[in-house]
């Protein structure tokens, strides 16, 4: 670690906000390497899925953000072992007492990649046009971070001040995600399309050289980079040359090119890919994702799932073990909540356990006898909805073919919805769909407000729960985090009580890496950083 560098304690309440994290897997990224790191070399990345969007700000899949977060620095980090936020672009920073204001001081002669100075005004500019131009269609997770901001004063070049009108206390934890990095002054004066689209400047360790929507992108290291995050291993630029990013969507292919030396690392390596990559001498990486779980959020608003019993059941309903056996092998793990367990506030619910006899009786209780086929029946209409999903995670096809016939077994006709990405996310924005099933990653638990209230996008499409209305908004505004973490357990109980949420797995990240590859990181939100990353001969 960096001999010279030492971590520069937030001031005020941020110290009271740092939270812990866990991680496990079949080997942690940060305990790979052997001998000396050396610089050079083009690490060759097959992606299971296009990148959507070149605006880290925008990008909401996995493979979008492997991309997307290597062009970005942010105001702070956070440790992926201790949860602790960390300096970045920000060299300390000052919090009031009722986590209203945020004072960063920035470091000195940060540039981003066209050449123009990272100032406050920077940070200035890249918050407002996430709420004034993005907002929470185009942004949602940025604009939920920054929810009651009422702007940036800057103090000075190198001091920006950031203000919220009610008291937000995961904001800190925010300035360390790839969604709050920050691009040129040129860049933020794009439209959101146009941001997607093209080869965006920010300060991090690589650049766009090359970038196809949703075909394919090239990174170059930047030179002279030297303001690293205090996580990084090293100091300076980063060791590899160049990254290369194609698309491979069928597994078999990723892992047959990784084989064959035409890959370096590839992402979705299922359990059945294992024996051949470590046959040449590779390895699988894994790490959990904090956030929600993969789930079916249901559109309350229409169809059966408006009646709160078909809900209610649907959670005892599914074999969540029976999907990690199956599908996703031993680095999975069943989700228990309605956060993932390496979640800080995550609290594990006995409500989310396979019992179909349990869930047969709610539906019977409520009125839904079978028919002659077998799913249920209720003054005339079938027990039969569909679920609206993309490949964005390579296993959740056949996740979703496995629910299927778990709920067939208790008198639940489930359709699948299969669609791409961007089609996903208008339709989600539309509420053109019965129940939508996806996870969200965040290493803080407010990710259920974002998710959950009614403020944001409202997958739910739900009116006022008031119970669940106020926990969501009284530990936003908490600082102590023994506080904040009882309410966020209080919500997870809510929202399974309620039924807006029918948790199925936990996503797990995991990488096959190639014999060269050493030092491919994870960071806290369980996505890739690749400047530690280097090749061996």
């Amino acid at each position: 670690m960096h001999a010279s560098r030492r971590v520069i304690p937030a001031v005020g309440v941020a110290a009271t906000l740092v939270v812990g994290l866990s991680a496990c897997g079949s080997e942690s990224a940060a305990t790979q390497g052997g001998g000396t790191p050396q610089a050079g070399g083009t690490l060759r990345y097959g992606l299971s899925q296009a990148p959507t969007c070149a605006d880290p700000a925008q990008a909401g899949s996995n493979q979008t953000i492997y991309v997307a977060r290597q062009v970005v620095d942010s105001l702070t980090d956070q440790d992926p072992e201790t949860g602790e936020i960390t300096p970045w672009l920000a060299e300390s920073w000052d919090v009031n007492e009722d986590a209203t204001q945020f004072t960063f001081h920035l470091k000195d002669g940060v540039t981003f990649s066209d050449g123009t100075p990272f100032t406050a005004e920077s940070v200035q500019s890249n918050f407002d046009s996430i709420v004034a131009t993005l907002g929470g269609v185009k942004a949602p997770q940025a604009t939920g971070y920054l929810t009651g901001y009422t702007g940036t004063t800057v103090i000075d070049e190198h001091t920006a001040r950031v203000d919220f009108s009610a008291p937000n206390a995961p904001f800190l934890q925010a300035t360390s995600t790839h969604q709050l990095g920050f691009l040129s002054a040129e860049d933020v004066a794009k439209s959101a399309e146009e941001r997607c689209a093209g080869e965006l400047s920010g300060t991090g360790p690589f650049t766009y050289e090359d970038y196809q929507q949703d075909r394919s992108a090239t990174l170059v290291k930047r030179a002279g980079y030297a303001w690293g995050s205090d996580v990084f291993a090293h100091d300076g630029e980063a060791y590899l040359d160049r990254i290369e990013f194609t698309i491979v969507p069928e597994s078999g292919v990723r892992t047959g090119s990784l084989a064959s030396d035409q890959l370096d690392a590839v992402s979705d390596a299922l359990p059945q890919d294992a024996p051949q990559i470590e046959g040449v001498g590779g390895r699988i990486l894994t790490t959990p994702n904090p956030g929600l779980p993969f789930g079916f959020q249901p559109n309350v608003s229409r169809g059966v799932l408006s009646d709160p019993a078909v809900r209610s059941a649907l959670i005892p309903a599914i074999n969540r073990t029976e999907l990690v056996d199956t599908v996703l092998g031993p680095d999975f793990e069943p989700a228990t909540s309605a956060l993932a367990s390496v979640t800080p506030g995550y609290v594990a619910l006995d409500e989310v356990t396979y019992d179909p006899d349990a869930a047969a009786k709610i539906l019977d209780d409520a009125g839904w006898v079978p028919g002659e086929d077998g799913i249920r029946v209720k003054e005339g209409e079938r027990l039969s909805f569909s679920v609206l999903f993309s490949s964005v995670f390579a296993g959740n096809q056949a996740i979703l073919e496995l629910v299927q016939q778990q709920l067939r077994e208790v008198g639940v006709d489930l359709q699948l919805d299969l669609v791409s990405t961007p089609e996903t996310t208008a339709r989600q924005n539309t509420g053109d769909y019965d129940t939508t099933y996806y996870n969200s990653t965040r290493a803080d638990g407010d990710i259920l407000r974002t998710a959950f209230g009614t403020e944001g996008r409202n997958l739910n499409q739900r009116g006022p729960i008031p119970e669940l209305d106020d926990v969501l908004t009284v530990q936003l505004t908490t600082t102590d985090p023994a506080a904040r973490n009882g309410y966020i357990e209080e919500a997870q109980q809510l929202v399974i009580d309620n039924a807006l949420f029918i948790p199925t797995v936990e996503l797990s990240q995991a990488i096959g890496a190639g014999p060269k590859v050493q030092d491919l990181k994870f960071e806290a939100s369980a996505r890739l950083q690749f400047f530690d990353t280097w090749l061996s001969e």
